[in-house]
């Protein structure tokens, strides 16, 4: 318990830390969020409109800065990113909230696919070294240095175009409404598959490495040998022995790429330009789109958070050292 009231209170302080740099980002950059939407909307809106965007940005002069930050804090409470320029007149809560799922669908589910394919194998490849399985080694090696966004580029050029079922890009069939009905969730899969399969063909290498590296250090521990001598089977010693305490370190890092799912992959969604956060994010970038940049980091460092609480949790259910030391 003492543990996982450090892990919280060290995850609450790191939340607060990422709210308050968040607060100070468009105060630090040259000029001002209202400033670049009228800009941007020449001859459309109202220049009376400049204290009212600028009321609602939160970045109103005649507060302090102090009652500018309890302000801010008060409308992250209710949900309340501000305003999107991009989207105008869309609060960014709702452009995050129509990307998220594409992303969280697309990556996450691939994330968790490799990490179980990338683990399995590495076991099996750890525990039977010398065998055939050292071939998955260099293969996965060549793969692992390849970026996500030129194996995506490399895909399109031989998978895709005239003939091929594999569409190159988007989320779904131009035409379709987004509705769960078998129509669009085929098309949405279909659309799918090729980014998915890069990613799962670059990241699942780096599983294999570590897991079977791992495999490798703990079979010459001394109660693997005790394990083996007391008559046990070798599929129990390999899984409940060995591959139980190697999988600890890999918890760890599979935390931290749950965490990225959310903005980890970006340059893929733009390769593919598929409707996720990564490229919403990029587009933000492109039109200077303040607010949401804002709250689309501060989603991808709370996701970050939360995954890591949720890796504290499974290390702590998978290592009796911990539970006895908190």
């Amino acid at each position: 318990m003492k543990y996982l009231l450090q892990r919280l209170g060290f995850y609450l302080f790191t939340a607060w830390a990422a709210i308050t740099i968040n607060f100070f980002i468009p105060r630090l950059t040259p000029g001002d969020p209202v400033t670049a939407l009228m800009a941007q909307y020449q001859g459309q809106l109202d220049p009376q409109a400049v204290q009212s965007l600028t009321v609602l940005f939160g970045l109103d002069k005649h507060q302090s800065l102090w009652e500018q930050y309890l302000s801010y804090l008060g409308q992250l409470a209710h949900g309340d990113l501000g305003i999107s320029f991009k989207s105008f007149p869309a609060p960014v809560s709702e452009v995050i909230g129509t990307t998220l799922p594409w992303t969280v669908g697309l990556v996450g589910v691939t994330t968790v696919l490799a990490f179980g394919l990338g683990t399995l194998a590495g076991v099996l490849a750890g525990w039977r070294r010398g065998s055939w399985a050292d071939a998955l080694l260099p293969v996965s090696t060549f793969f692992a240095s390849i970026p996500y966004f030129w194996l995506a580029l490399i895909a399109i050029a031989f998978l895709t175009g005239s003939g091929s079922f594999l569409p190159s890009s988007g989320g779904y069939e131009p035409g379709l409404v987004p509705h769960f009905d078998p129509e669009f969730i085929g098309s949405a899969i279909n659309h799918s598959l090729l980014p998915s399969l890069t990613i799962l063909v670059s990241s699942v290498a780096g599983w294999i490495m570590s897991m079977r590296n791992m495999m490798v250090t703990v079979t010459a521990e001394d109660y693997i040998t005790v394990a083996h001598a007391k008559g046990l089977s070798g599929r129990r010693v390999m899984l409940s022995y060995a591959a139980r305490n190697a999988l600890l370190p890999s918890v760890s890092g599979f935390g931290m790429a749950l965490g990225l799912v959310v903005g980890g992959t970006f340059l893929v969604e733009v390769v593919f330009s598929y409707p996720g956060i990564g490229l919403e994010l990029v587009q933000a970038i492109g039109v200077k789109d303040y607010p949401l940049m804002q709250g689309i980091f501060l989603v991808i460092t709370l996701s970050v958070l939360a995954a890591n609480l949720l890796a504290d949790l499974a290390y702590l259910a998978l290592d009796p050292r911990t539970r006895r030391e908190g």
